[in-house]
């Protein structure tokens, strides 16, 4: 039995900065990460040309924000240097190749105990802490949903998660399913390496360019987000003209409110736009009915035939596979019950980090507000 104040599972950015927010109030902690690296989905599961789509100002963790005179918009390889400075910088040590198998409340002791499967060494471990921080992310476990014959298809399968590039895709026919940002951007990158794109789009959705959402998170310090909503809606009409033509409809809300109220983000485009109103990359205006080993029929009764299907239909939570009492924070989706801006705590000592859906940006706000509730925990006890 190993003691801490705080367990944390998962060393990805929610896991680093609460860590390093603890440090500064000098509260003793523990991460459990099952990789044997930190910030595993940025380094092993994101595809080549991924770029953090929101300024950099935008994206810092806690105590250690961007230089003013650094690039606008960080690569993926700049955003992990900038992980890695952070993790060296807080001395911060996770307990890499940490599985945690289970984690529950103890109502004699009002202790979380937490066992965890050291996969190095093939042993178990049992932690007790007084403060357990699920940091484990939104973005788990690849979902895939339950497509009638999608076990027939006689070409590859993969979910976005475990795309790299379009590069070994050349001259083959690729459906795209999804129309977040992973799927515009996957269908964009299939494109430039000469493959043939078509992508599923169901629902509708908001369009910017990268530079007026930061616009726009900008001007929400100055004017309500329903004004803002109005003014950088009406420049991407100007900017983009109607995209209902090609099968890209705008939802009724606004684009910062939609994000606030249903964590839905607006598609920054990346070019695909453009690629969609050449026809070099096909919309494909309504969802999969069934597939029948090449051929995909979709649900206005076109069908066609594709070597490739890749799913950009998100992730899903695995915590309630490990937390046996998630219902003191969690929904049985294994999302935060309370919705923001009170989703990060629970009772008995539970918060959850990461899971508000507003990116990095939620992560230090998240990791912030999780810490000095903690330390005000500590001191009210400690009196």
């Amino acid at each position: 039995m190993q003691e801490s104040t705080v367990v944390i599972v998962g060393a990805g950015p929610s896991g680093l900065a609460i860590s390093a927010c603890l440090t500064q109030n000098f509260i003793s902690h523990i991460i459990l990460e099952k990789e044997d690296c930190c910030a595993s989905l940025w380094k092993r599961n994101a595809y080549d040309r991924l770029n953090l789509h929101l300024a950099s100002e935008f994206c810092s963790l806690p105590f250690m924000p961007h230089p003013p005179s650094g690039p606008t918009y960080l690569s993926k390889d700049q955003f992990l240097q900038y992980i890695d400075k952070y993790v060296e910088h807080f001395n911060i040590k996770p307990r890499y190749c940490h599985v945690v198998v289970s984690a529950e409340y103890d109502e004699v002791t009002n202790k979380w105990r937490v066992e965890a499967k050291n996969t190095r060494e093939d042993t178990s471990e049992v932690y007790e802490s007084n403060y357990l921080v699920i940091a484990t992310g939104e973005n788990s476990e690849g979902y895939i949903p339950n497509v009638h014959g999608l076990g027939t298809f006689e070409g590859e399968v993969v979910h976005s998660k475990y795309y790299k590039s379009g590069s070994k895709y050349e001259s083959k026919n690729v459906l795209v399913v999804g129309c977040g940002n992973s799927g515009m951007e996957i269908a964009y990158d299939l494109h430039n390496w000469g493959a043939i794109p078509s992508i599923v789009i169901r629902s509708p959705f908001h369009v910017f360019t990268r530079d007026l959402i930061r616009q726009g998170m900008q001007m929400q310090n100055y004017m309500p987000t329903n004004v803002v909503d109005i003014v950088i809606t009406f420049l991407a009409k100007l900017k983009y003209g109607d995209l209902s033509k090609y099968g890209i409809y705008r939802p009724k809300e606004g684009p910062l409110h939609l994000k606030n109220i249903s964590g839905r983000a607006p598609v920054i485009d990346v070019g695909t736009i453009g690629k969609i109103k050449e026809g070099a990359i096909k919309v494909i205006p309504s969802g999969i009915t069934k597939i029948e080993k090449k051929k995909v029929v979709f649900g206005n009764n076109t069908e066609e035939e594709f070597d490739v299907i890749v799913f950009a239909t998100g992730y899903k939570s695995v915590v309630n596979g490990w937390l046996k009492d998630y219902k003191y924070a969690l929904n049985e989706k294994g999302m935060p019950k309370s919705a923001y801006p009170n989703h990060w705590k629970g009772d008995h000592g539970l918060y959850c980090a990461g899971l508000s859906r507003r990116g990095l940006f939620g992560v230090k706000e998240d990791a912030e507000l999780i810490a000095e509730d903690i330390n005000q925990s500590l001191n009210l006890h400690n009196k």
